[in-house]
Formats: C-alpha cells, sequence, structure tokens
C-alpha cells in the first residue's frame, strides 16, 4: 500500500508490502509495535531497534518524539489523499477555510452546526455518492462559521458545503 508521509514539512512517499517498505526509492526492513498500555513503540528499520513516544492527535496525525526530538507526523494513504485534494487541498490554511464537495452526491445528515467547533478529523458531514456513504472530515478542525447545505441536497463536485474558522495550528511543544 502506498502512504504519503510530511515530517517536519518535510514529505516523503512510503510503499509498504509486510515488512518491506520504500521510502523514496530506498527500500529497507521495518516493523512498528505499540506497547500495550503505553505511548511507547517499538520501531525496527533492518535490524536496528528505536523506541518512540507516540501520542495521536488527529486522523493520520501523530507526535512522535525519539532522541529527545519531538515531530509531528502526518500519514495519509492514496484514497485519503486524493479525497482531499478534490475537497480543496490539504486543509493547511491560516484564517478560514471551506469544505468542498470531493463529488458530486446527496448530503445525507450534517454532523455540525454553525458556532460548533469540530477537532481535527471531525466528522463533518455525510454524502451519498454512488450508493455509498463518505463521510467528510474536517481536515484542521476549528469553529463552524457556516453550514452552506441542507440534507437532501444534491451538490456538484467542488461546491463549497461547510465554511470554518480555522484555529491556528499549535506548534509542537518542546
Amino acid at each position: 500500500m502506498k502512504y504519503f508521509v510530511e515530517v517536519g514539512g518535510r514529505q516523503a512517499t512510503v510503499e509498504a508490502d509486510g515488512d518491506r517498505i520504500v521510502v523514496d526509492g530506498v527500500s529497507c526492513h521495518a516493523s512498528f509495535h505499540g506497547l500495550s498500555g503505553t505511548p511507547l513503540g517499538l520501531l525496527t528499520v533492518d535490524g536496528q531497534p528505536r523506541v518512540l513516544v507516540v501520542k495521536a492527535l488527529g486522523k493520520g496525525r501523530w507526535l512522535v518524539e525519539w532522541a529527545g526530538e519531538r515531530r509531528e507526523v502526518e500519514v495519509l494513504d492514496e484514497r485519503t489523499r486524493y479525497i482531499r485534494t478534490l475537497a480543496g487541498g490539504s486543509g493547511r490554511r491560516e484564517g478560514g477555510g471551506l469544505l468542498k464537495a470531493p463529488m458530486p452526491g446527496l448530503v445525507v445528515r450534517l454532523e455540525v452546526a454553525p458556532g460548533e467547533t469540530v477537532p481535527p478529523g471531525g466528522g463533518v458531514l455525510v454524502l451519498e455518492a454512488m450508493k455509498m456513504e463518505n463521510e467528510l472530515r474536517s481536515p484542521l478542525g476549528g469553529r463552524v462559521r457556516a453550514v452552506l447545505v441542507q440534507p437532501g441536497q444534491a451538490v456538484e463536485k467542488g461546491q463549497a458545503l461547510v465554511e470554518f474558522d480555522v484555529a491556528p495550528e499549535e506548534p509542537a511543544a518542546r
């Protein structure tokens, strides 16, 4: 499976096939095992173990600490990345933002109302397309400024659905 990973502003393409991992064309063997009941994980790359502290920040985002360094890591699979590009980019805009329809469809239900605060990765609305329900999520989180659609409304690809006042991202604690 193919993933797109961003660490500290640097992006990498990662392909995983069992324990064989290819990062930007460089192959290695890697495994990761969380240590139950703790924020610790054991990452082994080509036989070299590393103990990491891993904290989930929201859908696809983690705060990872290793050797005294903390980095925010975002991991997207191909489908999620594609849907984000259709919905208006990565969602890392300052100030305000729009959630746009990644495909034509029918609004099934709203999961937010104006004035509500949505966490990063929080559900915003459900859009039915090709007889499948797709939950659209907030890429950054923030306060809902306006809901621009109603349940039962047909929408076109790229149509604005929800407008946000996006909270500025907090830098990772050191």
